[in-house]
């Protein structure tokens, strides 16, 4: 807990750098930019709040490593939580309120505690994942109390690098410390942010999301039983290997494809179901090929490609953890690509049929492979139809991919990232 004139005095002195330095591990521009940052969310604290007691929080965004749409299906994921997080200046309250201000915004999202009931009016709306957040510690046993809290968010909201679950494991690490002495483990906040989001959010995801922003670093996650998954860190450095990271938003719009998302799960759950299976995960390669003059007449042929891509790509983490630990960069992005295709041609989530003149995940990796000749690799991030591409490119070739990118889908879409290797965590 800082006092409002100490917590200044470090922004001002510049003394929060061992601190800074557990999260952003050593990248200075990070931390540069986390004092800028950290200033202006206490300007802004001070003009909504009266409390002289502060603290500190930061729950990171994530990216998708390998595993795309295999997590709900209880398959296996690589993933890692990034240096864009969501930096927060937290106050107790004591009237049961929870006000959250982003960006400096006046029009801040705000509950009642007294007040967990579902409401379908909220789906989609981050009242929706503080209220799910607190039912769903209350429903483990935990305590849960009023807080105000101020944030800066370099998490970009319909990104890919998951937003909504960053917020979901912030509000949860902020009642774990707060009211609950740091008890709660971050997987358990990871699960209580996926009851979250499928529950009073309405959006039916896994839980990689929520791991990838609790966790912290590159970690394996088995998720063969989803309420006790089997989670491995992974140690790697891409740019060791002489390969950057690299996102691009290609600036498409999440806000209506929540049902095209959902597809996959029901797609994948109705091959499982014609097994009499729960998920795809229980069933093999060669028992859905047999059986596909049969599956297509009854459920159609997009759910079987759907199921294909699931069996493939469960092996192929497996494989890209094993080429990381082996330090096969090459092996890795073979596999990397191959999941790239398979996304686009089975799991088809590439571009949403609803909106064919915006085609920008498409056209990302298009131009991307053009630009790669074979050295690097390329996939669609996260849940895909719309949002960012994941790339692999060389390091000396960053500053001229970056501004290829930029020059198509606008300043700043392609953004290099760092591995994170903190916990959603009180700085």
């Amino acid at each position: 807990m800082y006092k409002i004139s100490e917590l200044k005095e470090l922004l001002k002195n510049k003394k929060l750098d061992d601190r800074f330095d557990k999260i952003y591990g050593g990248d200075k521009n990070s931390i540069e930019e986390a004092y800028l940052r950290l200033s202006s969310v206490l300007e802004h604290f001070q003009k909504i709040e009266k409390s002289d007691n502060v603290r500190i929080f930061s729950a990171s965004g994530r990216t998708e490593l390998s595993g795309n749409h295999t997590d709900h299906n209880n398959g296996c994921v690589l993933t890692a939580s990034i240096n864009l997080d969501k930096l927060a200046l937290v106050s107790k309250r004591e009237d049961n309120k929870i006000i959250v201000y982003t960006d400096g915004a006046n029009n801040p999202d705000s509950i009642d505690i007294n007040n967990l009931d579902i409401d379908k009016k909220e789906f989609g709306k981050s009242t929706a994942l503080i209220r799910g957040v607190c039912a769903g510690l209350k429903n483990s046993g935990y305590k849960i109390g009023g807080f105000t809290a101020s944030l800066n968010n370099k998490v970009l909201m319909g990104s890919g690098l998951s937003s909504s679950a960053s917020f979901e494991s912030l509000i949860g690490e902020i009642l774990n410390a707060l009211y609950n002495d740091d008890k709660i483990e971050k997987t358990e906040i990871a699960l209580i942010g996926e009851f979250a989001e499928n529950i009073y959010f309405g959006k039916p995801c896994g839980l990689m999301d929520q791991m990838g922003c609790s966790v912290g670093g590159i970690i394996s996650i088995d998720f063969k039983n989803p309420k006790s998954p089997q989670i491995e860190k992974v140690e790697y450095d891409f740019e060791k290997s002489g390969y950057a990271l690299m996102i691009v938003d290609a600036k498409g719009d999440h806000s209506s494809l929540t049902g095209e998302y959902a597809a996959i799960r029901e797609e994948m759950n109705s091959i499982a179901k014609y097994f009499s299976k729960e998920v795809c995960r229980d069933i093999t390669k060669e028992e859905l090929i047999s059986n596909a003059s049969k599956i297509r007449e009854k459920i159609g042929d997009r759910a079987i490609m759907r199921a294909f891509h699931f069996i493939a790509e469960n092996e192929r983490v497996i494989n890209q953890i094993n080429a990381l630990r082996n330090n096969d960069i090459k092996e890795y992005l073979n596999l990397m690509n191959e999941s790239g295709l398979s996304s686009f041609m089975y799991l088809q989530n590439c571009f949403s049929i609803t909106t064919l003149k915006n085609m920008g995940v498409a056209l990302a990796l298009m131009i991307t492979k053009d630009f790669l000749h074979g050295d690097g690799a390329c996939r669609v991030h996260g849940g895909g139809f719309a949002g960012t591409i994941q790339a692999l490119i060389p390091l000396n070739r960053v500053e001229e991919y970056t501004k290829l990118m930029d020059s198509i889908f606008g300043d700043k879409s392609a953004i290099k990232i760092k591995i994170r290797q903190s916990p959603v965590c009180e700085v």
